[in-house]
């Protein structure tokens, strides 16, 4: 018999509890918290980018691509100390499938995505790299606290350079203009709150419809996690698609896959060690394949075009049935 003591046993715990379907409204609940914190948080970050008057490519790579990453660091963070590390990797691993593959794809189809030339030559380098280092450190199934650490490192880095542009690049004009300084402050409070809280109460419901369900958490992790927590990213670069802002669309993508392996598996990794054995080559090889191909796209005529785009988003939906079929 269950009895519901309120000293041991919060109000959230004693619905999940008592009423399993519960979970996915929590799970609702959750994203729809992360989703609403990451866009308070990328708005005030923006606004501060911009009164620094740094370009477009540089706050897609960094300050937009920060807030959109948002949410898979809060869900990664907090399943790595829940010890459902698998969920934590699987969240990576798949969101930047979905930034590659999905969001490019979606952008593209809405409106073909003109590329500069610095970020085909220098930034989808970074991104491919850093997926293979990912790779690299997980042929022992596991991410430990030293290949964490060089993750970080390799992160640092990639910050020192992206700041390197803003000292060298322009300033582009058109866009929206500012927030106040404290408005922007709040926003970002608000917005890191709501990511924190929403996080938590995400992963807890996942988890428990995982173990309901017995799906592996690295599954989860991979299609449920993963793309909750990527549609920040979707509605940001198809937004900035249709507004003509390519610059900040495809320095979203590649910024938040960058920030994805290097930031919130480094920082994550170094606090709680990492296994890797729910992760498959295949998840990986779809993960590196993705970028390879998107830079090969940009290398054509420094565009992405339509039909390219169309083409990203076929192979998203044949690892998805993949996914789905495995279960």
């Amino acid at each position: 018999m269950l009895v519901f003591n309120p000293e041991c046993v919060n109000i959230r715990d004693f619905f999940v509890i008592s009423h399993p379907n519960m979970n996915i409204l929590f799970i609702i609940i959750g994203i729809a918290l992360v989703l609403w914190g990451a866009d308070r948080l990328t708005d005030g970050a923006t606004s501060i980018a911009q009164r620094l008057n740094v370009p477009q490519i540089v706050i897609g790579l960094t300050v937009v691509a920060m807030g959109t990453s948002a949410p898979e660091f809060f869900v990664s963070f907090v399943s790595a100390l829940k010890g459902t590390t698998d969920m934590a990797v699987g969240n990576v691993i798949g969101s930047n499938i979905f930034n590659t593959l999905l969001i490019v794809g979606v952008a593209a189809m809405v409106s073909p995505m003109v590329i500069a030339t610095n970020t085909v030559r220098k930034d989808m380098p970074c991104a491919v790299i850093a997926s293979l280092m990912l790779l690299l450190m997980s042929l022992d199934n596991e991410l430990s606290r030293l290949d964490a650490a060089l993750l970080f490192a390799a992160f640092i880095l990639f910050m020192l350079y992206t700041l390197h542009l803003a000292k060298t690049g322009k300033q582009e004009d058109d866009l929206q203009p500012p927030m106040k300084p404290l408005k922007a402050v709040f926003y970002l409070l608000l917005g890191l709150a709501c990511l924190i809280f929403g996080s938590n109460l995400f992963v807890e419901a996942a988890t428990q419809v995982a173990k309901s369900l017995g799906v592996s958490e690295a599954m989860i992790g991979l299609t449920i996690v993963a793309g909750g927590t990527s549609l920040p990213e979707l509605a940001t670069s198809v937004v900035a698609a249709m507004k003509g802002r390519s610059a900040i669309a495809i320095g979203n993508v590649i910024g938040s896959n960058v920030f994805n392996i290097l930031m919130i598996l480094g920082i994550t990794g170094v606090i709680c060690p990492m296994d890797l054995k729910g992760i498959t080559f295949i998840d990986f090889g779809v993960l590196i394949g993705s970028i390879v191909l998107l830079w090969f796209f940009t290398f054509t005529k420094y565009t992405v075009a339509r039909w390219e785009g169309a083409v990203l988003t076929l192979i998203f939906v044949g690892y998805m049935t993949h996914l789905i079929m495995s279960i």
